[in-house]
């Protein structure tokens, strides 16, 4: 049995090849790969003298070659195949590991040239994983180290089965997507400009080729006639959704999971412990407090009615107090960077509330920002939607002051607290807080002046006065009867991004109410 090793990521190779040779497999391998195994003691053959051929162009030629790949591709069950290779003194290859050049890490890098990016694109990896895989039944192909322990355990063990070398061979065919699909990406990106060092790249290559992993298929869609599935980025950021580990209750539901990333997405955005609570895709309570129990029992009151079969997402650990008050209301999901023994405990007889546990990345919850999606995409007919997401973040600074009043610091935090659930609400989108709570929310409709209505009306059915609050709107007023709605209803000061024909006609009429009124300059439409 031979085994072809060529890997540029050689982590884990050498015990590998060791255990390869132990097991009495012939070690044919490539360049700086052969020398790293013979200088550990093992008997490699190098590819150039099995094809009489040293390798060329820098190491640009060295295993497209008849000997290389006639021992890939060659049927063992087709005896034509096997005399020729007899004929031609070709040896079959019943293993391959390679990994290919590091492009995507190459090109992710600052200031990479073109001719770098050129330099990583790999031509005899591909070409030998592909031939490998094509030749599934015969040939065993690893192309990433995770791979080398099971391959291992199956061959001490009599040899490899079917099972095995077919997923191996998916396996290998997805790699080569996703690397060509980078290589793609990359340069159709590239607005190529004679004699320039570093290319000017757009955000929008000129063929988009998206790499997603399945992580379960779900029991069914939006709807029940409706069918789904689960999958994530190719390089998940850390402390985003996909990472959640399950700690108990029901298979999660494609509105589970679409109400879940967004209450998730929300929460994140605070560096303040905070509980948001999510009903279909909308906050419905949001706010900060100084434990999960203060930040949930706000947030709570907000909409207890529609709190009720909510998704509640935390940006802190969850205790043992918080999960009794939680316990008494009905709960789809649960989320939290942690969770006590004593809380989790309070749950197992529930067992129905899925409980997902999002780890802090690896800089802690302030490096939340840095897993947010860069770009959003959004399926029409026969095509896509892409833009930049809005991560936009607003600051004091940011603020522009309109009106004669002038919004004291207490209102300029609920402003920018406001501001920031307004970002994850629907369009349109009318949210009134204070103290760091949301008092009421009005998203989805049609129009702003529905909006302003329905948020006043769920902050009267909650019990909550809307004296003193502060209103963030996510699109300008068009006119000054939004504005009148929501001064009617008790608020003392607005946020909105500005930009209307109308706008003098707006500041106007914040100055006759004795309101104060600041400009975002941003517009935050969630559709």
């Amino acid at each position: 049995m031979n085994a072809l090793i060529s890997v540029s990521d050689k982590t884990g190779i050498v015990e590998f090849a060791q255990a390869l040779h132990a097991l009495g497999i012939k070690l044919l391998s490539t360049g700086g790969t052969a020398k790293l195994l013979a200088d550990q003691g093992l008997p490699v053959t190098e590819v150039a003298e099995v094809t009489g051929f040293p390798e060329m162009l820098d190491g640009r030629v060295k295993t497209l070659h008849p000997k290389v790949h006639g021992g890939l591709l060659a049927r063992r069950d087709v005896p034509e195949h096997m005399t020729a290779l007899k004929a031609h003194a070709i040896d079959t290859i019943d293993l391959l590991v390679v990994n290919l050049y590091p492009f995507e890490a190459t090109v992710a890098k600052a200031g990479c040239t073109l001719e770098d990016a050129i330099e990583n694109i790999d031509i005899g990896g591909p070409a030998m994983v592909r031939s490998a895989a094509k030749n599934w039944k015969d040939v065993a192909v690893l192309t990433d180290a995770s791979q080398y322990a099971q391959v291992l355990a199956e061959l001490k063990d009599g040899g490899l089965t079917l099972k095995t070398k077919f997923a191996l061979s998916v396996a290998a065919f997805n790699r080569i997507s996703q690397y060509d699909g980078a290589i793609s990406n990359y340069l159709s990106s590239i607005t190529f400009e004679e004699g320039a060092s570093t290319p000017a790249r757009s955000l929008f290559p000129g063929q988009s080729n998206t790499n997603f992993i399945k992580l379960q298929d779900l029991r069914y869609g939006e709807n029940p006639h409706q069918s789904a599935a689960f999958y994530r980025d190719l390089y998940p950021a850390p402390g985003s959704l996909v990472s959640a580990v399950q700690l108990q209750g029901k298979e999660l539901s494609y509105n589970n999971i679409a109400d879940a990333d967004a209450a998730w997405e929300c929460v994140k955005s605070f560096d303040t412990p905070a509980c948001v609570i999510v009903k279909h895709a909308n906050p419905c309570g949001v706010a900060v407090g100084a434990d999960s129990l203060e930040a949930y029992s706000k947030a709570f009151q907000t909409d207890p009615t529609s709190a009720f079969g909510g998704i509640i997402a935390l940006n802190c650990p969850l205790d043992e107090r918080a999960a009794l008050q939680m316990s008494k209301q009905f709960i789809e999901v649960l989320m939290a960077p942690s969770f006590t023994p004593e809380a989790l405990a309070v749950f197992k007889s529930k067992v129905n509330v899925r409980i997902l546990q999002i780890a802090l990345p690896p800089g802690g919850a302030s490096d939340w920002d840095n897993g947010r999606n860069a770009m959003d995409i959004k399926r029409v007919g026969s095509g896509l939607l892409m833009q930049t997401a809005d991560n936009h973040l607003l600051t004091l600074a940011d603020l522009k002051v309109v009106t004669k009043l002038q919004p004291t610091p207490e209102q300029l935090q609920d402003l920018l607290f406001a501001w920031n659930i307004a970002k994850f609400v629907k369009s349109n989108a009318i949210v009134f807080c204070k103290g760091g709570m949301t008092m009421g929310v009005g998203a989805g409709q049609m129009s702003r002046l529905d909006s302003a209505r329905i948020a006043s009306i769920k902050a009267e059915h909650a019990g909550l006065s809307l004296k003193g609050t502060a209103v963030a709107s996510d699109a300008f007023f068009p006119f000054r009867d939004g504005l009148d709605v929501v001064v009617d209803a008790g608020a003392t000061c607005v946020i909105q991004p500005g930009g209307s024909m109308r706008d003098q006609e707006v500041i106007d009429a914040a100055n006759e109410r004795g309101v104060a009124m600041v400009y975002s300059g941003v517009r935050h439409f969630r559709h």
